[in-house]
């Protein structure tokens, strides 16, 4: 069990102890989800709609069509200098291209050059995910980090059956960057190793992941600090290597790690508890800076089962690159009530036909029953209205360290328009190819979700 895991389980925690009367199904080793709530999170839990997406995994779903494919790698600069390309994770359904990134939390853009992963009291922190997955590929971001007891701030690769490759910054040791690496969620306390740079909170630096069939490289500024071969991964007990190999989606985040709710060990690690009002606060938030993310995709391993262009998705449930199949398949979902094995899925939309006001008042009745019973969003419990908590994301044009006037309320510019200040994140509590299944199923449920967000990056 790795910090992941006693991440996610601090999560779970949270989200049982806002939602005691939800009793959300768990997932995991010997238990899968069931047929009604198919597809399982990374923190563990069952739900549909963005339970199916990025982060759903196929080891522990009710089957291996629970989780949606996901979709293939793509060369490119993720200029982070707006929200433009950014959704909340409330929106998206699976559409890589009208997103780039899919978010938790609250970013920040800032000054038209990079975007704030903020950290408010109340809160679990910012996630981003990229949309596309990468296998194998040269991955590499330009940032800043926080600093502060608890606080870590964290650039990763992480796969739905939780292979993982890390930097790691955690805010009370600003000169080292921490490297690391998981095969399929299994801690090796051998794997990390520090190191050394100039402060990474005042000195802008990119960290590199170069990541082959073969080895991976850790990289700063250019400069590769260590380097780790796959050979040198054999598990003569499990037969297999432990080495991260396969899909994974770039992930950055900034997360208290120093919650009282958290392990000990977990607290230990992130030099303490976070101080709440600590001056390396601004503006009330601690805050991380990133202002861009190149990925360079690499060919799939040599004897990969590639059949199409468009997606990966899982053949078997030993999760390893030989399981993995380049498919064609394409799934968007029609709302967050629907999954990999049910795409169609719409009760609104349902009940929008409706030919009286009778029936259309039985159908949202059906829909509004149908959201109270399953999860939709890792971190929520059922549907209803949103309010002007947990808004999409904000624009701000000043130095995080300036001295300013907070917006009045509904004033801040985000991603879906204008919101108010009060948010709260966390429990206060054209690619061508062979034809093939193409399931564009688009369209938007119509219901709005709460906004009481609680993604969290946990490494």
């Amino acid at each position: 069990m790795g910090r992941f895991y006693a991440a996610s389980a601090a999560i779970a925690a949270l989200i049982s102890a806002s939602f005691v009367s939800a009793e959300i199904p768990t997932c995991g080793p010997n238990k899968l989800c069931p047929a009604e709530t198919p597809c399982c999170s990374a923190y563990g839990q069952c739900g549909v709609g963005a339970y199916c997406l990025g982060g759903c995994d196929p080891l522990f779903s009710h089957s291996l069509e629970s989780c949606v494919p996901n979709p293939i790698c793509k060369s490119q600069d993720y200029n982070l200098n707006s929200l433009d390309d950014i959704a909340p994770n409330t929106r998206y359904l699976g559409d890589s291209s009208k997103a780039k990134w899919v978010s938790s939390g609250q970013p920040v853009a800032y000054q038209n050059e990079a975007v704030l992963l903020t950290m408010a009291p109340d809160t679990v922190g910012t996630l981003l995910a990229t949309t596309n997955y990468v296998w194998y590929g040269k991955i590499s971001a330009t940032m800043t980090t926080s600093q502060g007891k608890g606080v870590v701030t964290a650039f990763i690769m992480m796969s739905d059956v939780k292979d993982e490759i890390d930097f790691e910054f955690v805010g009370i040791d600003v000169e080292n960057a921490q490297s690391n690496y998981y095969s399929q969620g299994v801690t090796n306390y051998n794997n990390g190793r520090n190191l050394s740079t100039s402060n990474t909170v005042t000195n802008t630096h990119t960290y590199t992941i170069d990541w082959t069939p073969e080895k991976i490289d850790w990289q700063i500024d250019g400069k590769t600090l260590r380097t780790v071969e796959r050979q040198s991964t054999w598990n003569a007990t499990a037969n297999r290597y432990d080495y991260p190999q396969t899909p994974a989606r770039v992930m950055l985040s900034l997360w208290p790690a120093g919650l009282a709710s958290n392990a000990p060990g977990t607290i230990n690690w992130a030099g303490g508890l976070v101080d709440w009002d600590s001056p390396y606060m601004q503006n009330g938030y601690y805050y991380a800076l990133v202002s861009d993310v190149k990925v360079e995709c690499y060919d799939p391993p040599r004897g990969a089962n590639v059949q199409g262009s468009k997606s990966y998705k899982y053949t078997d449930k030993a999760g390893t690159n030989d399981t993995v199949v380049v498919s064609d398949d394409v799934e968007i979902l029609a709302s967050l009530f629907a999954t990999g094995e049910d795409p169609k899925k719409d009760p609104n939309a349902a009940a929008s036909k409706s030919s009286t006001a009778a029936s259309t008042k039985t159908g949202s009745a059906a829909a509004e029953s149908t959201s109270a019973e399953v999860e939709t969003v890792p971190g929520l419990s059922g549907a209803g209205a949103r309010g002007e908590e947990g808004g999409p994301a904000a624009v701000v044009s000043q130095a995080p360290g300036s001295s300013v006037t907070q917006p009045a309320a509904g004033s801040l510019q985000t991603a879906g328009g204008s919101v108010g200040t009060g948010f709260s994140q966390g429990d206060t509590q054209g690619q061508s190819g062979a034809a093939g299944k193409d399931r564009r199923v688009v369209g938007g449920s119509g219901i709005a979700f709460v906004g009481a967000l609680v993604g969290l990056l946990v490494l």
